[in-house]
């Protein structure tokens, strides 16, 4: 653990697709981001250490852990929720309660694939010692190991515990940070990102926000604002390994200048979607939720490939009691009519689709073990694919 240096990665500063002029449907909140759904709070630890030949257990390492408390660390009460299994080659927890009583307890975790029971162990010793009660929490994960040593066990369960006690409402750290160091998204560097929509339904303002760790993507199909990016970046910054930094990297060949020496990988990653709402909604209403986020990724090409593990939990804190398995007297629940509940399916899409789109812009190029090396989508190309297809918003805000 002395190896490991553990840092809070760089924040919103660093750019948003916004920034670059990227149009979007729909209106966000004032932060464009999960935590603009009020109480809402998200905690994250971040994990980089060593470069060169991996060597388990000592590294190099690229991980973390992201945490989302829909309440707020401050109140334990549990909240309604949804799921959606877009494609089951992933592990997500808290699945049997979540179907059964529609009920999300505590904190939500993200991590990597190896890291699943440490985060759930680490949620159950901070809710032990700060509700009197071990939690059942949803944790889901999402594999780093084309740059991270997975196999070495780094998230333990007091780097989930240290997440926890970070979370804070506010602006949301994305890119290479927590859960999402070291994950690919459509074959650039990818990881955590967020975006939010404000709806107005029969007088009354709802917020949609969203979070995503982004492990996942076949680069061909990419598709920006509706422009075919990835076909455009089809040949050139493709993942490739430093020689410098190691002889043995996985059959990757040795990088040049733009990566056009690269390999294209596979979709075969994951992502982790969370969605959370001030809306009034039942569980069934959740589930069909959940089912619109997968939407908002087909708008990037996504055809959530066979070996993804696409998984999605949404929630809702508007009830102030649900009707957990103790509950005697849950609050009444009124939901949005059935009727009325189009713009938050409609939220749930556009919220999504950017915060894909936020978690590629935001994340750097890393190198990892034996010196791979995965490209941040280069914002100058980016644009110059828009504006080819007249999708640039003007001026850049």
């Amino acid at each position: 653990m002395a190896l490991l240096a553990m840092v809070l990665a760089a924040t919103q500063a660093d750019g948003r697709a916004r920034d670059l002029a990227i149009p979007f449907e729909g209106k966000p909140g004032p932060l464009n981001a999960i935590t603009d759904v009020r109480g809402v709070e998200v905690g994250q630890i971040t994990l980089i250490a060593g470069e060169g030949a991996l060597k388990v257990g000592a590294g190099p390492v690229r991980t973390g852990v992201t945490t989302i408390f829909p309440r707020g660390h401050s109140d334990a009460r549990a909240v309604y929720g949804g799921f959606f299994d877009l494609n089951g080659n992933g592990e997500m927890t808290g699945r049997a309660y979540l179907e059964d009583f529609g009920i999300v307890q505590g904190p939500i975790g993200l991590s990597d694939t190896n890291a699943v029971g440490q985060v759930y162990a680490g949620i159950q010793q901070w809710s032990a010692k700060h509700t009197g009660s071990a939690t059942w929490p949803v944790v889901a994960e999402t594999w780093s190991g084309y740059l991270s040593d997975i196999d070495g066990f780094h998230v333990t369960s007091e780097i989930a515990v240290a997440a926890l006690d970070a979370a804070k409402p506010g602006p949301v750290e994305e890119g290479n940070v927590g859960g999402g160091t070291g994950m690919v998204c459509f074959g650039f560097k990818g990881g955590i990102g967020t975006a939010s929509r404000v709806v107005l339904i029969g007088g009354k303002t709802y917020t949609i926000g969203v979070l995503v760790q982004c492990n996942t993507g076949d680069r061909k199909v990419l598709r920006v604002a509706g422009t075919p990016v990835g076909q455009a970046l089809a040949r050139r910054w493709l993942p490739c390994f430093d020689p410098k930094l190691a002889a043995n990297a996985d059959d990757l060949p040795p990088c040049t200048a733009d990566g056009s020496m690269g390999v294209t990988p596979p979709d075969q990653g994951s992502i982790i979607i969370v969605v959370g709402t001030d809306a009034s909604l039942t569980p069934n209403q959740l589930d069909r939720v959940a089912k619109r986020a997968a939407m908002g990724l087909a708008r990037l090409g996504s055809y959530s490939g066979n070996s993804s593990g696409d998984l999605i939990v949404s929630f809702s804190t508007a009830v102030a009691e649900v009707n957990h398995e103790d509950q005697d007297k849950p609050d009444p629940i009124a939901p949005v009519p059935n009727a009325t509940i189009n713009p938050i399916f409609e939220a749930t899409v556009q919220a999504t689709e950017e915060a894909v789109i936020n978690a590629l812009v935001a994340a750097r190029t890393m190198t990892g073990i034996n010196g791979a090396r995965y490209f941040g989508i280069p914002h100058d190309e980016l644009r110059a694919i828009l504006k080819r297809y007249n999708r640039l918003e003007s001026p850049v805000r």
